[in-house]
């Protein structure tokens, strides 16, 4: 079966059409509120890098403390019903920050709270959406439904930044985070819509469960050895698209607006190579996933050079393009490796140890820009994406494991085998 072939049957299931549009909304708001947040919080009277640098640390810490929890219950009952209390929790914490920005009265110990309420909403979304996709597509489409799921959902992103920086500039950066509220209700009412079963009773608890998750986890070098390499790659990333980029483009490059083409030229390159990673075959999926590492640290060392606007997106636009290729060779590759009664929790595992040091990113952005300056940070930064790059390449497993074979092509999801059983045409 061709590539194109297996796409254009993806199309036709009306369960993953529902998956990609839910997906779609949500990340079309977080495009809006991934600019306004910090905009609003540096634009608040006291706003400055050391108070961004709290709030958006508020909004990790719960992701990594509460992440292996999400995993436990995803693997508990039906997915898609957690991913809808997710996206209501969501909902609730990005309405109040925007209700207060609106307001001009946003005392910060309110804005953190809400920020871990935010943060404890993606801990629950996270492992149940990884472990959905193989419930919802047969095994040998899954590289190709990871591809075009990411092609959509970085397409919203795209249009959420690039109409983010006028958002802010003209209506200020509360209405950006009220459209991410809403996003989130829209996304709810379609992931509702997923007819996807609760999972079977376990009589285990859940302490014995993650000690389940984490054998899985650990008896896989490949698997703990990129997660570390991801830990040192987060924290670095996030201190640059949190704090020290945004600091950059407010006093060298021209603001908001700056920004704004920045990071939407790295979204531009995400759908490019979402697209890319869909139909691309190599022989050992985990190197040339942890090579595509390399050009994230590019646009970083070039902001600590104060390069102009236009080099800084043109890098981004690559680093965006090898982004997504990683991402949709390493999630496939989990979702083949893993079995699926346990991949929420592997995923939690994967999550928690990726997302070990962003907090701590966040948190030291801010003290050691005003420290050492922000361009001594942002090299700082650049230097740790490659040299923990460089480590993961050392291990044999990294650079050997071949997945195994595609499904026959004959497979099919359990939408279509319900289909079948019931004498029903296909959905779509």
């Amino acid at each position: 079966m061709t590539v194109s072939s297996v796409g254009a049957r993806l199309w036709r299931d009306r369960q993953f059409v529902l998956l990609v549009c839910a997906r779609v909304i949500s990340v079309l708001g977080n495009g809006f509120a991934r600019v306004a947040l910090a905009f609003a919080v540096l634009a608040l009277p006291g706003g400055t890098a050391g108070r961004l640098s709290l709030v958006l640390a508020c909004q990790a810490v719960p992701q990594s403390v509460f992440i292996l929890a999400g995993g436990v219950i995803a693997d508990r009952m039906s997915r898609s019903r957690l991913m809808v209390l997710a996206d209501v929790l969501g909902a609730g914490a990005y309405a109040a920050l925007a209700s207060m920005v609106l307001s001009r009265h946003a005392p910060v110990a309110a804005m953190c709270l809400l920020a871990v309420v935010a943060g404890t909403a993606t801990s629950l979304f996270a492992p149940a959406m990884d472990g959905l996709v193989p419930l919802v597509v047969a095994a040998n489409r899954l590289q190709q439904a990871n591809g075009l799921l990411r092609v959509g959902t970085n397409a919203a992103l795209l249009l959420g930044l690039a109409l983010s920086g006028m958002t802010v500039a003209l209506v200020g950066a509360g209405w950006a985070l009220a459209l991410d509220a809403a996003s989130f209700i829209v996304s709810a009412a379609l992931t509702s819509r997923l007819g996807v079963d609760a999972r079977p009773r376990r009589r285990a608890s859940g302490w014995a469960d993650l000690r389940e998750g984490w054998h899985e986890f650990a008896s896989r070098q490949w698997l703990w050895v990129v997660v570390a390499q991801y830990a040192v790659v987060v924290a670095a990333l996030n201190a640059n698209v949190g704090v020290l980029g945004p600091l950059t483009a407010e006093q060298h490059l021209g603001g908001a607006r700056a920004w704004s083409v920045i990071v939407a030229a790295q979204a531009l390159g995400t759908v490019v190579g979402a697209g890319l990673a869909a139909r691309v075959r190599v022989n050992r999926p985990l190197l040339a996933a942890v090579v595509c590492t390399f050009p994230a640290a590019v646009p970083i060392a070039l902001l600590s050079a104060e390069a102009p606007v236009w080099l800084i997106a043109t890098a981004m636009f690559g680093a965006g393009i090898a982004s997504d290729v990683f991402g949709v060779l390493w999630a496939t590759t989990v979702q083949r490796e893993v079995p699926e009664q346990v991949l929420s929790r592997v995923s939690s595992y994967d999550w928690f140890g990726s997302l070990a040091f962003a907090p701590l990113g966040l948190l030291m952005a801010g003290p050691v820009a005003a420290a050492v300056g922000t361009s001594r940070a942002l090299a700082g930064c650049a230097a740790l994406v490659v040299l923990a790059t460089v480590a993961a390449l050392l291990a044999p497993q990294v650079r050997s494991l071949h997945t195994e074979a595609d499904a026959p092509s004959g497979a099919a999801s359990s939408s279509e085998v319900a289909e079948h059983r019931a004498g029903e045409e296909p959905a779509g």
